[in-house]
């Protein structure tokens, strides 16, 4: 599964923005509303200048998403998928630098900022770069953090921080499609579609949870002011 956003750097930019890419259970591959999100479901992708530091930036994937508190504790990542976040500094649509994470018992290790020896949807584990580990932290627990070579590292579970009103935006879908005539039924209680978004709208995602990895590395190690703009984009694959 594939998230990809466009990030500028300029720094009212970087300050202000957080750049951000949803999806929750949506593709059959990595889970359904039925059977909840697959390890492999990319529910969001964020990537912005670390709060902390303006020298560093922040790259976070969230995963298995629309999880109840009373399940979070059962939650574990999988040995068998890595997440990897792939950077393009040249617009030419192919990375120029992963990081790359993967999971062992009761690990988090990420490799890069490396540049990759194979690109698209194949990867190799590119155990030539940086190198950083930490206990993944179980549910309810303070943050392990894993540090080395001006890296930080995390992964565990987080209250999903998506905010979307999910059942309003339906709402309005619906109505721009009854609007246009397409096979879309009339409202079921005989109001009117809603048109747009309510002044304070309710989080559809409140209290649930999501397995998330966050890595933190020097500006320095993705080609410092050199780079202005630059592409990047999450994956999760299996092996």
């Amino acid at each position: 599964m594939k998230k990809k956003i466009v990030i500028g750097l300029s720094m009212v930019a970087m300050v202000l923005t957080v750049v951000w890419a949803a999806d929750h259970i949506d593709a059959p591959a990595v889970g359904s509303l039925t059977a909840g999100s697959g390890d492999t479901d990319i529910t969001d992708f964020y990537a912005f200048e670390s709060p902390a530091s303006s020298d560093n930036y922040v790259f976070v994937c969230n995963v298995q998403g629309l999880t109840a508190p009373t399940a979070t504790g059962d939650l574990s990542f999988n040995e068998d998928v890595m997440y990897e976040f792939n950077i393009d500094t040249d617009a030419d649509q192919v990375e120029d630098w992963v990081i790359q994470t993967i999971f062992r018992d009761g690990k988090v290790i990420s490799f890069g900022p490396v540049a990759p020896s194979a690109s698209g949807t194949a990867s190799t584990i590119e155990n030539s770069g940086p190198r950083v580990e930490a206990l993944v932290t179980a549910y309810g627990e303070s943050a392990e953090i894993g540090t080395a070579s001006g890296i930080k590292l995390f992964a565990g579970s987080r209250d999903d921080p998506f905010f979307m009103d999910f059942f309003k935006f339906v709402d309005i879908v619906n109505g721009v499609g009854n609007s246009l005539q397409l096979d879309v039924a009339d409202p079921a209680d005989g109001e009117a579609y809603a048109t747009s978004f309510d002044a304070s709208g309710a989080d559809t995602f409140a209290g649930t949870n999501v397995m998330s990895v966050v890595v933190e590395v020097p500006k320095d190690m993705i080609g410092g002011s050199a780079v202005t703009q630059f592409d990047v984009w999450a994956e999760s694959k299996r092996r």
